[in-house]
């Protein structure tokens, strides 16, 4: 049974980071003030903005990214993120990738900004296969070599790493994580949609969280008790845009050079932890419906999703999230 927190009084704070807003409600231990959580929950989104915005040329990745051939030292909160960013593209055979940087700028999701539009100044263009080759050229988590004894990382000469198939997850993570540690162990925490709840409410109930569905999905309305759980959801329809009826959208399959065109619209993956979440979520929309159903079915991972297809949006769920459903009921 969860231990039920010794107090009534629940705190919310809110904010924006990392081009999106954060929210978190908690259950203070009766030490504390507000002060100082509003402090720590600042404090640890300013270190991951720090570390892998490619937003900030002075982040590590953005210094990493614009950095000649050679190998470079990272630091060890650096280091840890892309390690488990390869051990998950080694378990999804590169669905998920943390070396697409080059082909999401390419495609106009990156910092150099939006692709350039056609000649009429009205629609964007999308890029020429030489182009997409090229940035194929210096992408790829099988190509990228590592110094593990120096803690380095290969900078071949224009790859770029990216992390933001992991990087929200991982703040939810790390905010968490803090806010145990201070003693708040009955918390939920949101970063741009991606969530992750510890400990319950005072009256037993658990931190319930609606879960996001992409528009027009014929699923009903689903909340989850996130009880040591966190949930994260990744969709077509977040940022998008389309060249003469082609829409693109901001998931790029590292295997194509191209964002997904497999008829997924939106990924929902419950996992234990936000990173983990956040990145499988994008991993099966990159498998697309029946490979990624497959992938969520043979690891156990509870996942719903939605797809576009003549007669309008369905969803498939994996077994595991189905016995979730079947015991909600």
């Amino acid at each position: 049974m969860p231990r039920k927190p010794a107090s009534e009084l629940i705190w919310d704070f809110r904010g924006e980071t990392m081009g999106t807003s954060w929210s978190v409600r908690l259950i203070p231990p009766p030490e504390l003030g507000r002060v100082l959580f509003q402090d720590e929950i600042e404090h640890e989104l300013a270190a991951v903005v720090a570390l892998f915005s490619h937003w900030d040329e002075t982040s590590e990745l953005s210094r990493f990214n614009a950095a000649p051939e050679g190998f470079y030292e990272v630091s060890e909160p650096f280091w840890a993120l892309l390690d488990a960013s390869l051990d998950l593209a080694d378990a999804t055979y590169g669905a998920v990738d943390p070396t697409l940087g080059a082909l999401v700028d390419l495609w106009g999701f990156g910092p150099p900004g939006p692709r350039p539009l056609d000649s009429f100044g009205k629609n964007p263009t999308a890029p020429y296969e030489t182009e997409i080759k090229a940035a194929q050229a210096v992408s790829g988590w099988l190509k990228l070599r590592l110094n593990r004894e120096a803690r380095a990382v290969q900078q071949m000469g224009g790859l770029k790493l990216d992390f933001s198939g992991i990087a929200k997850g991982y703040a939810v993570d790390r905010v968490s994580d803090r806010l145990t540690a201070l003693g708040a162990h009955s918390h939920v925490v949101e970063v741009g949609g991606e969530m992750r709840g510890a400990g319950v409410k005072w009256d037993g109930h658990p931190w319930w969280a609606e879960l996001e569905q992409a528009p027009g999905a014929p699923g009903g309305r689903t909340v989850a008790a996130l009880f040591d759980m966190a949930v994260a959801t990744s969709g077509d329809w977040v940022r998008t845009y389309e060249v003469y009826g082609q829409a693109y959208s901001h998931t790029i399959d590292g295997r194509t050079g191209r964002p997904i065109n497999n008829g997924v619209a939106s990924v929902t993956v419950l996992a234990e932890t936000a990173m983990r979440a956040d990145a499988l979520a994008t991993a099966l929309a990159v498998m697309g419906p029946e490979e990624g159903l497959a992938f969520a079915n043979y690891v156990g991972l509870a996942a719903a999703i939605v797809v576009r297809g003549e007669d309008g949006l369905t969803e498939i769920v994996s077994s595991a999230f189905q016995a979730m459903l079947d015991e909600g009921e």
